[in-house]
């Protein structure tokens, strides 16, 4: 096992490590972990991601059940529809993405360099909102309701991203859930983490019946990733994960414009 490789199962760690320490964000280090430091295609890091951060946020959830965190009827009307959004994307769109996509100025644009583009899209989006986004504000309880059409048109759009670049979406589950459902900060993110295992799962069997999984390497890897969690929760007890969000967003821009400049530099 060479050096790169390790740091790769070192990354995996660290993936569950930052989710146990600010409740999100590590999934999105998945990808780019398999494709650079464990040499995966893009189309098979998604399928994975998909069941690491599925099993990984399903472990949150549990602890987050036993608090009795979770608001399970918001859970299941914004599951629902982001759970078939995400199994036909894995099921039907993602393998009819052709290989070749376009040329732009001589470039060619493959499905590979398409996804880790796409992907780098999302986790600078994802950055400026872990930047960006203001939490000193006072979290004020108010009497959960539904705005159903828009919860199911977030859900399926959640699951489409979802489904494409095998992230979990937090950063788009958690304020939907607060201005959408009216749920207090601590309930949305203790939600978000069910919902993001059940249509990361679902997502996953999709991806059973088009291709070849390693279930050794895929096990072992998620096995680090849910000791990391724990890693990750009981260091929360020493670090304040508020400060820590905005650093690592500002990690996870770098690394996405980082992939940026690598999948246009080939």
């Amino acid at each position: 096992m060479g050096l790169i490789e390790i740091l790769g199962y070192f990354g995996a760690l660290i993936i569950g490590v930052v989710l146990g320490l600010i409740g999100g964000g590590g999934s999105i280090l998945t990808v780019p972990i398999l494709v650079y430091l464990l040499a995966l295609n893009p189309v098979t890091a998604t399928a994975y991601s998909l069941f690491v951060v599925g099993a990984t946020s399903l472990v949150g959830a549990i602890k987050n059940m036993k608090n009795k965190q979770v608001d399970f009827r918001t859970a299941f009307v914004f599951a629902v529809p982001a759970f078939i959004a995400v199994y036909a994307t894995r099921m039907y769109i993602v393998p009819a993405i052709p290989d070749h996509l376009f040329n732009i100025f001589g470039f060619e644009v493959t499905r590979s360099i398409g996804i880790m583009l796409f992907f780098a899209i999302i986790m600078i989006v994802s950055a400026i909102s872990m930047i960006f986004n203001g939490n000193g504000k006072e979290e004020v309880e108010e009497k959960v309701s539904y705005n159903y059409p828009l919860i199911v048109i977030e859900g399926i759009a959640v699951g489409l991203l979802t489904g494409i670049v095998g992230a979990g979406g937090g950063f788009l589950i958690i304020p939907a859930l607060v201005l959408l459902a009216k749920l207090p900060m601590k309930k949305a993110v203790a939600t978000s983490l069910l919902i993001i295992a059940i249509k990361s799962l679902i997502g996953f069997i999709g991806d059973i019946q088009n291709m070849e999984i390693d279930w050794v390497f895929l096990l072992i890897f998620t096995g680090l990733s849910i000791v990391g969690i724990f890693i990750g929760i009981y260091l929360s007890k020493f670090i304040d994960g508020k400060k820590l969000k905005k650093s690592f967003g500002w990690f996870v821009l770098v690394m996405g414009i980082y992939i940026v400049y690598k999948e246009l530099s080939k």
